[in-house]
């Protein structure tokens, strides 16, 4: 199992500035690199300090000019915000300028909030529709020459410009969660990012039943699977029970954001008290305790053999907690010191 890192700026308040959110997320992605993780991934949102990502194609851009090694991942944009051939351009030309080292995450997108202000009537089953009609013209389009007739897109025979580094074009990831999903990724030989969020062990062991009773149906394919998951590695117990509670913090914002029911201002969404946080009994700390991976070192590396065993292919570790840079940092750290050395 190979391990990835998935960052974005992300800030609850205005205590920090954005200047200073982009400096941590570089000197965090540098220390993946160094570290000898194989990916980094940054994904697509639009209005919302939660997770500052308008193009993921200028982070890794940049990015590229910050790293050496690591390959450098869309987790994910957001299909239906995108033009066939623009998305195929953008992308082409982000793999030209780091010299190939681009992978593309694809999905339909999670939040209303950015449907009703990006794409304003859409709901999620046109999202994944749109999705699936863009996903499969990206190759046609970087081979050249692609005409196309379709639901929502129709255009005259175009070529990509530039052309992609990257013989077949940079490598296609579907983020996927139901059946149908699945089967639509290995299908077209795209590979697949699944997270189960903070649903636990039953539902890792469930999106890969999914992935497996695809790869029945198509057994000439031989798509990978990436699973993406909060992460932390505490340097003792005490450690632990602190990060446990930042993350049940997240989650509660993350569901807020979600249900698009609370004010935002300035791209900060009305502050949670106390009580809406304890009130949210999905989201308490004992819960994330049981279903994220976090841990001691060793806690981790238990819990990673089981998804290893399982049969994922790669492990991304999800560091957008509303911790402090340094602590993010200090995790990160002990996981490619202490935690990835069980599986080189």
């Amino acid at each position: 199992m190979e391990f990835s890192l998935f960052a974005h700026m992300e800030r609850i308040d205005a205590s920090q500035s954005h200047e200073q959110l982009y400096e941590d997320f570089i000197e965090i992605c540098q220390i993946a690199d160094t570290g000898g993780m194989r990916a980094i991934w940054t994904g697509e949102h639009h209005g919302m300090d939660f997770t500052i990502a308008p193009n993921p194609f200028l982070s890794l851009v940049d990015l590229a000019h910050h790293t050496k090694n690591v390959r450098l991942g869309t987790g994910t944009v957001i299909a239906p915000f995108w033009h066939p051939i623009a998305l195929a351009g953008e992308a082409a030309a982000t793999d030209l300028m780091t010299k190939g080292r681009l992978e593309l995450g694809i999905a339909r997108g999670a939040y209303s909030y950015e449907y009703e202000r990006v794409m304003p009537g859409m709901d999620a089953w046109e999202a994944g529709q749109r999705m699936r009609e863009t996903a499969p013209a990206l190759r046609k389009l970087w081979q050249g020459d692609y005409a196309h007739s379709g639901e929502f897109f129709n255009f005259p025979k175009t070529t990509t410009t530039p052309k992609p580094i990257q013989s077949d074009g940079p490598p296609i990831w579907i983020a996927a969660r139901d059946p149908n999903s699945h089967e639509f990724a290995v299908q077209n030989d795209f590979n697949v990012q699944v997270t189960p969020l903070w649903q636990g062990m039953e539902e890792i062991e469930t999106l890969m039943d999914r992935f497996n009773a695809a790869k029945a149906q198509y057994p000439e394919k031989a798509p990978k699977i990436m699973l993406l998951h909060h992460t932390y590695v505490g340097k003792d117990q005490d450690d632990v029970d602190t990060a446990i509670k930042e993350l049940s913090t997240f989650y509660c914002y993350f569901g807020a954001w979600f249900q698009n029911k609370r004010p935002v201002t300035q791209g900060l969404i009305e502050t949670l008290s106390d009580q809406d946080i304890a009130d949210n009994k999905m989201m308490a700390p004992e819960n994330l305790a049981r279903d994220l991976t976090v841990g001691t070192a060793q806690q981790v590396i238990d819990r990673l053999k089981r998804y290893e065993d399982l049969g994922y292919d790669e492990f991304s570790f999800w560091i957008d907690s509303g911790m402090s840079s340094q602590r993010k940092k200090d995790s990160l750290n002990r996981f490619i010191n202490d935690v990835m050395p069980a599986f080189s």
